[in-house]
C-alpha cells in the first residue's frame, strides 16, 4: 500500500523526470529550426548546380551519357545503399519504419547489394531482418559536423565507383512530409547517366540567356559533379536529423503529457492519504478529550 512518503518520492521522480523531457523538448524544437534552415539554402544551391551540369550538357552537345567504364570494369550489377538512421532514442517508429522500407526496395534488386549505414541503431534493426551491413559511419551530433561526414561517404563513394566494384549507389532517408510528418524515401545518387539526364532537364533555365561554357570544360564539370553529390548527401543527411528531431519532438510531447497525467493521479492520492491521515488524528484528540471529559 502506497504511503504518503512513497508518493511523495514518487511525485519528486516524476517532477525531475518531466524537467528533463521539457529540456529534450526544447533542444528538439531548436535543432529542427536549424535543420529547416539548412535545407531551404541548400536546395536552392542544388538547383543552380543541376543547372550548371544541364548547361554544359547542351553546350557540348552530348546526346547519351553513360557509365560505361564501370560497368565494363563490373558487368555484374551491384549497387550501395546509403540510409541515414539515427544514434539516440525516443524517435518513436523513425528507425523501424525506414527499415523496413529499405527491406522492401532492395527486395527486387537484380544484383549484388552493400548496405552502408549512418547511426548506431539502423544497423541493428537491418541485422536482425538478414540484411548484411558492410560499413557502418558516426551520426554528426550538430549541423557543423555534417561536413566532415559527408566528405568521408563521397571518398569511399568514389573509390568504389571508379574501381568499378560498385556501379549504383541510392540514398535511404527519412524526410519531413506535410502536416509536420516524415516519410522515408529513397533516390539514386549514381550514375548520372542518361535517366538522370532527362529528369534534370526538367527544370527550365531561369532567363532568356543562352548558358555557355567558358575555360576549361573537363574541370568545370567534374567540380559540377562533386558538388552536385555532396550538396545531394548532405540535404539527405540534413532531412534525416530534421526528421529524426521532429520525431523526437513528438515523442517528448506524449511523454510530457503522460508524466502531468501520472502526477495528478499521485497527487490526488497523496492529498487523499494526506488528509485521511489529518481526519484520523483529529478524531483520536476528539476522542480523548471525550474520555477525559467523562472521567
Amino acid at each position: 500500500m502506497d504511503t504518503l512518503e512513497s508518493l511523495g518520492r514518487q511525485i519528486t521522480g516524476a517532477g525531475e523526470l518531466k524537467s528533463i523531457v521539457r529540456t529534450m523538448k526544447a533542444m528538439a524544437a531548436a535543432n529542427i529550426g536549424q535543420y529547416d534552415m539548412a535545407m531551404g539554402s541548400l536546395g536552392d544551391y542544388q538547383t543552380n548546380i543541376t543547372l550548371g551540369i544541364i548547361a554544359y550538357l547542351r553546350e557540348v552537345r552530348v546526346e547519351r551519357w553513360t557509365d560505361e567504364e564501370s560497368i565494363k570494369k563490373n558487368p555484374e550489377k551491384s549497387a550501395c545503399a546509403i540510409v541515414f538512421g539515427s544514434d539516440l532514442g525516443f524517435v518513436g517508429q523513425f528507425n523501424d519504419s525506414l527499415t523496413e522500407f529499405v527491406s522492401k526496395s532492395l527486395s527486387t534488386y537484380p544484383g549484388k547489394i552493400e548496405i552502408w549505414t549512418i547511426g548506431a541503431r539502423i544497423p541493428l534493426l537491418l541485422m536482425d531482418i538478414g540484411q548484411t551491413v558492410t560499413q557502418q559511419f558516426d551520426l554528426p551530433n550538430s549541423i557543423n559536423a555534417i561536413t566532415a561526414l559527408i566528405g568521408n561517404i563521397l571518398v569511399q563513394v568514389e573509390e568504389n565507383h571508379e574501381s568499378g566494384y560498385l556501379n549504383e549507389f541510392y540514398i535511404f532517408h527519412n524526410r519531413l512530409a506535410e502536416a509536420g510528418s516524415y516519410r522515408p524515401e529513397s533516390h539514386r545518387l549514381l550514375p548520372l547517366d542518361q535517366q538522370w539526364r532527362q529528369e534534370a532537364l526538367k527544370l527550365k533555365w531561369p532567363t532568356q540567356k543562352i548558358p555557355e561554357v567558358i575555360g576549361d570544360g573537363a574541370k568545370m564539370i567534374r567540380r559540377l559533379i562533386s558538388q552536385y553529390l555532396f550538396i545531394t548527401l548532405y540535404k539527405a543527411c540534413a532531412e534525416s536529423l530534421a526528421s529524426e528531431n521532429y520525431s523526437r519532438l513528438g515523442a517528448m510531447q506524449r511523454a510530457e503529457k503522460n508524466i502531468e497525467e501520472l502526477l495528478d493521479d499521485i497527487g490526488h492520492t497523496y492529498h487523499r492519504l494526506r488528509q485521511s491521515g489529518i481526519d484520523e488524528e483529529l478524531f483520536d484528540v476528539v476522542s480523548g478529550f471525550e474520555a477525559l471529559k467523562k472521567g
